[in-house]
């Protein structure tokens, strides 16, 4: 029996060690580099436009006016609070595909009490009563599938995901009680003429209230899992369950209660969606920040600051796609694609910082 020579493979790709922080964001800034070189590439051979002109509109759009930018900033700070929620869990390996879902029931939690109790107290009262209850909502939203994993192992990641369009169906459901004018379908700005549950300006700022809210709740869960016992307790479990039951971290109690928070978080997220930004709630209010979020814990790593400007770079893309689509008349899915672009290039950079390509040596190839 001939020995027959293993073939090696003609590339392997190795894990590499840790990389240092500037060679990161060096992969990463080359990364975006290429992604609107590519994104250039796309447009003049689509659109016969030219890309520095489609670029100055993605600017304009996002933060040509003190209004474009405000909106910008605030829907980036909706983003990262829902990045900040799904950490957590994330962080426990407890896959919360769910933000979507817990985002509408902190809606609908918020929306309720400005239709019910707006004329029944004072704004102070509704507002902290809006907070608590959203966050309440989305916390128990968050706990059902932590229930059913903590005691009989089931897929959470599959439950959280059903749970969103359970979360929509109630949504649609409530919407027919409150729909305003009858017949819409809609509910309409809630409040319009009193402003009851709406967040006031802060500073001058239509929006103050959003930036406040969104850093101390970022500034809180870079404390709880950094330097609390609790957070600590959340990075052992995702770890090794086993290794945290040997420590003698309750597991079980663990799971519930970061998956509460998570939830919770992403129930106040739609507390500032419903008070602080639209005033109104559909099945679509939560705008898949909840998936969006997810690519954002990731790229950043789970650290809650770098997530702040991952979240602000992709609404600054978003909005900017936006206006280009209605400026220079593109097909509104052509703008989409310069944002895929975009997002394909700066999560795929990730690859090449986790790993390397090593080519089977010239020698190697001659060899029969």
């Amino acid at each position: 029996m001939s020995d027959t020579k293993v073939k090696e493979p003609f590339v392997h790709i190795i894990k590499r060690d840790e990389m240092i922080a500037w060679k990161r964001w060096a992969v990463r800034l080359t990364a975006i580099l290429l992604s609107l070189l590519v994104c250039g590439a796309f447009i003049m051979a689509v659109v016969h436009m030219n890309p520095v002109e489609i670029y100055q509109g993605i600017f304009d759009g996002a933060v040509g006016t003190s209004r474009r930018a405000w909106v910008t900033i605030r829907d980036a700070l909706t983003l990262l609070l829902v990045a900040v929620a799904v950490t957590p869990a994330f962080k426990m390996r407890f896959w919360n595909i769910g933000a979507e879902g817990q985002i509408l029931m902190g809606c609908l939690a918020s929306a309720a009490l400005m239709i019910y109790a707006g004329n029944a107290m004072p704004t102070g009262l509704l507002l902290l009563l809006m907070f608590v209850t959203s966050f309440i909502a989305g916390m128990i939203w968050g706990i059902i599938p932590a229930v059913f994993k903590a005691t009989w192992n089931t897929n959470e990641t599959l439950f959280t995901l059903m749970l969103n369009y359970i979360a929509m169906q109630l949504v649609t459901y409530c919407i027919v009680f409150w729909e305003n004018p009858p017949g819409s379908n809609t509910v309409g700005i809630i409040n319009g003429a009193t402003k009851a549950g709406w967040l006031p300006p802060l500073f001058g700022l239509d929006y103050g209230w959003n930036l406040v809210i969104v850093f101390l709740l970022t500034l809180f869960m870079y404390i709880y899992l950094k330097k609390s016992k609790q957070g600590f307790e959340v990075a052992v479990v995702g770890e090794s369950e086993d290794t945290a039951r040997y420590a003698g971290i309750n597991v079980k109690k663990v799971i519930l209660r970061t998956a509460g928070l998570s939830g919770g978080i992403a129930g106040i997220a739609g507390f500032l969606l419903v008070s602080g930004s639209s005033h109104t709630i559909s099945s679509s209010t939560s705008g898949g920040r909840g998936f969006t979020a997810i690519i954002v814990s990731w790229l950043a790593k789970f650290n809650v600051w770098v997530m702040a400007v991952i979240a602000f770079l992709l609404v600054f893309m978003q909005q900017g796609a936006i206006q280009i689509a209605t400026k220079y008349k593109l097909n509104e899915n052509a703008s989409d694609v310069v944002t895929g672009i975009i997002l394909f290039f700066v999560i795929g950079c990730e690859f090449f910082i986790n790993y390397k390509l090593e080519f089977r040596k010239k020698h190697e190839q001659g060899e029969r």
